[in-house]
């Protein structure tokens, strides 16, 4: 479980998340909201890149707010990014290998659990391939891979589907819903796509102008009035 409480941040006059309290019990939960409504942000706090001005978050009965980023990562937090993160110069299997680097695993551990991780993924033919010559799908689901290796306790997707076909997604959904069963992890999803956040999350949460406005079923916040005014633009629902 993912608990958070009275969580605010703010750059200068500008309020990111007001005073967000929630709790996530689901394997997959939604993070869906307009443009600024504070989504990445709540990531960011999350992994330890910004510093809340108030509030508590406990993953897993443990309070994470002291950890450095590099602690909360030997935690078992991984995070993926808008803009993947992938370097070009490393092979496939490099990619993945760099982030057990701090995990205190043998030679050994890390070299299976990389591919178990690429197996996982379905990049286990491209190991030895140079990233620089993948496609922006393939680089994603390296982008994956490094979430999911070393017994990761909460991953953070941050638009992992924004540009992809309508086959390349339903590869991704295949993959994020398998996620809980392989790792046992908590994943939380930030997209845009509401498809792919309906298909993979029990659970979704919806912020606009950085304040909680619902949380729960996502089928049920979906169809919420609010939630459709807000987000998905419905004028009869205002």
């Amino acid at each position: 479980m993912i608990s958070i409480e009275n969580l605010s941040v703010a750059f200068g006059g500008v309020t990111a998340l007001n005073a967000v309290t929630v709790e996530l019990r689901q394997p997959v939960c939604g993070i869906i909201g307009p443009n600024g409504a504070g989504k990445t942000t709540l990531l960011n706090v999350l992994s330890g890149f910004v510093l809340p001005q108030s509030g508590s978050i406990h993953m897993m009965d443990t309070d994470i707010l002291p950890m450095k980023p590099h602690r909360r990562a030997r935690w078992g937090l991984r995070r993926s990014f808008q803009k993947e993160q992938v370097v070009d110069e490393l092979t496939v299997e490099d990619n993945v290998h760099v982030l057990l680097d701090q995990l205190g695993l043998s030679a050994t551990e890390r070299l299976n659990a990389t591919a178990a991780a690429l197996e996982f993924v379905g990049l286990s033919v491209l190991r030895r391939v140079s990233a620089g010559g993948l496609n922006a799908f393939e680089r994603r689901m390296i982008e994956i891979a490094r979430c999911v290796v070393g017994r990761p306790r909460v991953i953070l997707l941050d638009e992992p589907g924004a540009g992809f076909s309508q086959g390349e997604v339903e590869k991704l959904r295949q993959v994020i819903s398998s996620i809980h069963d392989a790792t046992r992890s908590i994943t939380l999803l930030i997209d845009h796509d509401v498809d792919l956040i309906q298909a993979v999350c029990r659970e979704t949460m919806v912020l606009d102008f950085g304040s909680l406005i619902a949380v729960g079923n996502t089928a049920s916040v979906l169809t919420d009035e609010k939630v459709r005014a807000v987000y998905l633009g419905m004028e009869d629902a205002a």
